[in-house]
């Protein structure tokens, strides 16, 4: 990225409307924010325009309304928690397109801030289309992506309006994809990546790029029985996926091409049932009755993972590594994300990670702050470790304006 070109770092600012896409889409239950991640990554952008003598107007989608006004999916409560969150007030206006929305435009004042209605109160959003995009762009001078987590969407606010407006990476885009770029493409080796979860079919793309990249790839939840079962392992009740045997035997054979070395559990915990305070047993991945089911990492899995943690220099990752859910299937999980947690604090590692599940693990172990960085995206996240070039990104790089 160059950054003199891209950013809005360097750019005279004053008496400037800035179109800033966020992503305010975060989980309400009973008008509470239950985790205000998201919120909190906007504001140093929308700080940084109001300093520099801009106004800002920011567009968000929040929920699936699938193209109609529903009041559930409204943004407004969403101007009262920003207000607080900056300081300041955050007008609002009723719709994001329109007589409304253009006249509280125009009548911005240096350092003041509007929240445009639900994006996707317009079906014309989601399909991309330029009449929606050019109303979207109106009355204003420059626009801003700061939503790396709808990057992968090929949206109106994502893409239709960079032909409109001079274009640029906000604060939070950037510092996600120089986080990602530090363990991707140009990471301190040896470099590791953790990768979990319940299938290998959703991680296929994910792992077969990583083994271009990576000196290590441990792999753990219900995913590793696959592979354990690809090596002839006897699994008892185990979840894993009969069907793409075949293909986690060429993962693990194009691992040994591109010299990166899988890690799989050598012992695993079993129970007859997913449920707390169930009676567990720690065994050998070759031992496991057949009424039984692996449902974490065993000791010697954490021992040997937590070795290679030590040895490594930058470590990405992504899914749990057992059924973090319910106590005490989280342990494999707590121990390596604590010694990750332990060797970023000691400046030993670079820890990237991101994913719903991955983020509400680390939660679980209390680490999630003390990682390098944590990536707020899901899908985009997830895109980007496939090696795909996200539509937002490329808008951004590739601008043509039709101006």
């Amino acid at each position: 990225m160059n950054k003199d070109q891209k950013n809005i770092d360097n750019q005279i600012l004053t008496g400037k409307t800035l179109l800033l896409r966020v992503d305010l889409n975060v989980p309400v239950i009973d008008g509470k924010v239950q985790d205000d991640t998201r919120i909190k990554s906007v504001i140093p952008s929308i700080k940084h325009i109001i300093k520099k003598g801009g106004n800002v107007v920011l567009c968000s989608h929040f929920g699936r309304p699938k193209g109609e006004m529903d009041t559930k999916y409204t943004l407004k409560p969403m101007s009262e928690i920003l207000s607080k969150a900056l300081g300041g007030y955050v007008d609002f206006s009723s719709n994001c397109i329109g007589e409304e929305a253009i006249e509280k435009k125009k009548a911005l004042k240096e350092g003041d801030i509007l929240l445009l209605e639900n994006l996707r109160f317009h079906k014309s959003e989601e399909k991309n289309e330029k009449e929606f995009s050019k109303q979207l762009a109106a009355s204003c001078d420059l626009f801003v992506n700061d939503a790396f987590s709808c990057s992968h969407r090929d949206h109106a606010s994502i893409t239709g309006v960079t032909k409109f407006l001079p274009s640029f990476f906000g604060m939070h885009l950037q510092k996600e994809i120089e986080a990602l770029d530090k363990v991707l493409e140009k990471p301190k080796r040896p470099v590791v990546a953790v990768v979990g979860g319940s299938k290998v079919s959703t991680k296929i793309d994910i792992i077969s790029n990583l083994i271009e990249k990576m000196d290590f790839i441990i792999i753990g939840g219900a995913m590793a029985n696959t592979f354990l079962a690809a090596e002839g392992n006897k699994l008892g009740k185990s979840l894993y996926e009969k069907d793409v045997l075949q293909i986690a035997h060429k993962i693990l054979n194009k691992g040994k091409i591109n010299n990166c070395k899988f890690i799989l559990p050598e012992d695993v915990v079993v129970s007859k049932k997913l449920e707390i305070s169930g009676k567990t047993y720690n065994v050998d991945v070759n031992k496991i009755p057949e009424e039984m089911m692996a449902l974490d990492i065993g000791v010697k899995s954490i021992k040997k993972i937590k070795k290679i943690v030590d040895e490594c220099k930058t470590l990405l990752w992504n899914g749990p590594l057992g059924a973090f859910e319910i106590k005490p299937f989280d342990k494999g999980t707590n121990e390596i994300a604590k010694i990750v947690s332990m060797n970023t604090k000691h400046k030993k590692l670079v820890s990237v990670a991101g994913g719903g599940d991955t983020i509400s693990a680390l939660n679980n172990a209390e680490v999630t702050n003390d990682f390098t960085y944590v990536s707020t995206a899901g899908g985009a996240f997830l895109e980007w470790l496939e090696g795909k070039e996200l539509p937002g990104i490329s808008a951004l790089h590739n601008q043509r304006l039709k101006i």
